[in-house]
């Protein structure tokens, strides 16, 4: 049986209620995506676990919602962040993205790790297809009510299989959403890139890449992951 829960420097994700564990790709987003003194209020769509969440709130002081339409992972996602010394700041909500209104509420940060198997098979188990799978929650949709959320000046973060990123590039041109920022992420050096980082924004500028490598020939962590993941993995 796998480990329920997994323990990270400043708190523990227990996610054996959870249709989607913790695993590489939140680590990345929850590291990677910017957040600092002038974001105030963040989104996590989708938090599962509340992984991202609890990552984007260990290196802010912003005030954190966290968005699933699955009933036991909210439940689960709740417990997390109330034992963790960010709870005072992360409220979680049982909520589609579609039927989620805040009051008087624009972010600066929306991050989401989202359903993005596309046109692959499904698994027999509903709750994991559901968070696997774009049915629940497509590209344009994931775009489009971001947009409607974020702040003029927010930005949308997110972690995507890199062979979708001309997709996603054209479908948020057409909502008005353009990159600003993104990581191209190998499993190992010298290998095609596997994941996508990236945020976008309203504004027209010239957007920022580089390069991130997890790990080396050696299948040791590189030096640019431990840097990213070294405030919050036990063992880097």
């Amino acid at each position: 049986m796998a480990n329920p829960y997994f323990r990270f420097k400043q708190f523990t994700v227990w996610h054996d209620q959870c249709a989607m564990k913790v695993g590489t790709d939140g680590a990345l987003l929850g590291a990677w995506a910017t957040v600092g003194a002038h974001e105030h209020h963040l989104l996590d769509i989708g938090t599962g676990s509340g992984l991202i969440a609890l990552m984007l709130a260990q290196r802010s002081q912003a005030l954190i919602d966290a968005i699933d339409i699955d009933a036991p992972a909210c439940q689960q996602a709740k417990e997390n962040v109330a034992r963790s010394p960010f709870a005072g700041r992360i409220e979680v909500h049982h909520s589609s993205l579609s039927n989620y209104h805040p009051a008087e509420r624009k972010y600066d940060l929306i991050a989401s790790n989202p359903p993005y198997f596309i046109q692959s098979l499904k698994c027999p188990d509903v709750t994991r297809s559901q968070a696997r799978h774009a049915d629940s929650l497509s590209l344009p949709e994931l775009l489009r009510e971001s947009l409607r959320l974020l702040a003029h000046t927010g930005r949308l973060a997110l972690v995507l299989p890199f062979d979708q990123r001309n997709i996603l590039l054209e479908e948020a041109k057409q909502v008005g959403l353009h990159p600003y920022r993104e990581t191209h992420v190998s499993t190992r050096q010298g290998t095609p890139p596997k994941r996508l980082l990236i945020e976008l924004g309203q504004e027209t500028i010239t957007p920022l890449y580089d390069q991130l490598a997890i790990e080396d020939e050696s299948h040791q962590y590189t030096p640019e992951f431990i840097a990213l993941e070294r405030n919050y993995y036990l063992k880097i």
